[in-house]
């Protein structure tokens, strides 16, 4: 199977050496959850999230930055801002795919976390996805550039639970080795670094959901099916 190709960065914001009293609070409840949760979970996974857990509630009572501390302990940058790309090459025509893609309609049969997308008119649609810890968003996108077989662009509108905007463009490969298509995404998570911190511990990261997509979107275009372990 082709490799998808990815970059993800983090626009970098400033962060407070000496949080507030709501910080530390939320940081001592917030800890002590995941705590109670990871130790319910005789698993890697309830493991990890004691020890996020734990690392939270620390720096809160050394009076630290808890946000920054445990970001870095679980290996995460401490920005907000977020942005994901994606490249899978397709044996397909550029065309094909991005006829395909434009009808919106066909997008929940490769997009896994959407569970359902209502489209008002040729620019405005409304989107509803998964989120981490079986919870639910919503937000209004309006498509803002579309170039027939080659690129659509999007951005969310109407105070939307994520704000979030990108594009996905369809161009030859080289060497007539089909279509490189090429997703990027920039959003802002709802509860900024503490709901990043949580899609991390469940699994549920926007790249690897991406990475997903794609490769259940190269197979049903070239073979017309998804693999059923890829699927699961």
């Amino acid at each position: 199977m082709e490799e998808i190709t990815s970059t993800q960065k983090y626009e970098q914001s400033p962060s407070e050496e000496n949080p507030s009293d709501l910080e530390r609070w939320g940081s001592l409840i917030g800890g002590g959850a995941l705590v109670l949760m990871g130790l319910q979970q005789r698993s890697l996974k309830g493991v990890l999230m004691a020890v996020a857990g734990g690392g939270l509630m620390y720096q809160a009572t050394q009076n630290q930055s808890t946000i920054h501390q445990a970001q870095e302990a679980l290996g995460l940058n401490t920005n907000q801002n977020i942005r994901v790309e994606k490249t899978v090459t397709i044996n397909r025509s550029a065309e094909e795919l991005y006829q395909f893609w434009h009808n919106f309609y066909n997008l929940p049969k490769f997009m896994k976390h959407i569970k359902s997308i209502i489209v008002y008119d040729e620019r405005h649609s409304h989107w509803v996805a998964k989120a981490p810890l079986e919870t639910i968003v919503e937000w209004d996108a309006e498509v803002i550039k579309d170039e027939p077989n080659h690129l659509i662009a999007w951005s969310s509108v109407n105070n939307a639970d994520i704000e979030n905007s990108g594009f996905v463009r369809f161009q030859p490969a080289p060497a007539d080795r089909g279509t490189e298509v090429k997703v990027v995404i920039e959003y802002n998570p709802p509860g900024g670094v503490v709901t990043t911190t949580l899609a991390k511990l469940f699994g549920e990261e926007p790249e690897q959901q991406i990475g997903d997509d794609l490769n259940r979107f190269k197979q049903l275009m070239e073979a017309g099916e998804i693999a059923r372990n890829t699927d699961q």
